[in-house]
C-alpha cells in the first residue's frame, strides 16, 4: 500500500522490526530543558524493543528515562532512489546489560546505562523512486 503522500510503501510491524534489526545506528528524539532534542545512538533490537547504552550523566539518559520518546532509523541508496525508514514511540526505561551484551558491536564504557524503548507504536516506509 502506498502511503498518504505517495512517498513509499507502508510497512507492517514485523517488516519494521526486521528492518531495524539490519541497522546499527539510529536517533532518539527526547525532551531536554523543555525543548526537542535528537541524539544518535548505536542500538540493537531485542524482542520488540530498541536497546542502547548511554552515559548515566548525559542529557539523553536524564531526558529519556521513564519518558515517552521517539526513535528513528533508516537506510538509503546513494542516489536516494530507494531505501527505508522506521520510527517508533515508546516509554523508555532502564534495561539490564544482559539484553544487549551479545548484540552490541563495540564495548560499552564504564558509567553507561542501558535504556530500552518498547515499540508501543511503530511505522515505516520502503521508499521508491517517484517514477516507479
Amino acid at each position: 500500500m502506498v502511503d498518504d503522500v505517495g512517498f513509499g510503501l507502508l510497512l507492517d510491524r514485523q517488516q519494521c522490526l526486521a528492518l531495524l534489526r539490519t541497522a546499527s545506528l539510529g536517533r532518539v528524539i527526547f525532551t531536554h530543558r523543555a525543548m526537542p532534542a535528537v541524539r544518535p545512538v548505536r542500538f540493537a533490537v531485542v524482542d520488540d524493543a530498541v536497546v542502547f547504552a548511554v552515559p548515566a550523566d548525559s542529557p539523553l539518559y536524564a531526558g529519556a528515562r521513564d519518558a515517552v520518546v521517539a526513535f528513528e532509523a533508516d537506510e538509503y541508496a546513494d542516489d536516494l532512489g530507494a531505501g527505508w525508514y522506521v520510527s517508533l514511540l515508546g516509554r523508555a526505561g532502564e534495561s539490564g546489560a544482559v539484553d544487549i551484551a551479545c548484540a552490541c558491536l563495540c564495548p560499552v564504557p564504564a558509567g553507561h546505562r542501558f535504556l530500552r524503548i518498547p515499540a508501543e507504536s511503530i511505522s515505516g516506509h520502503r521508499l521508491a523512486c517517484h517514477a516507479q
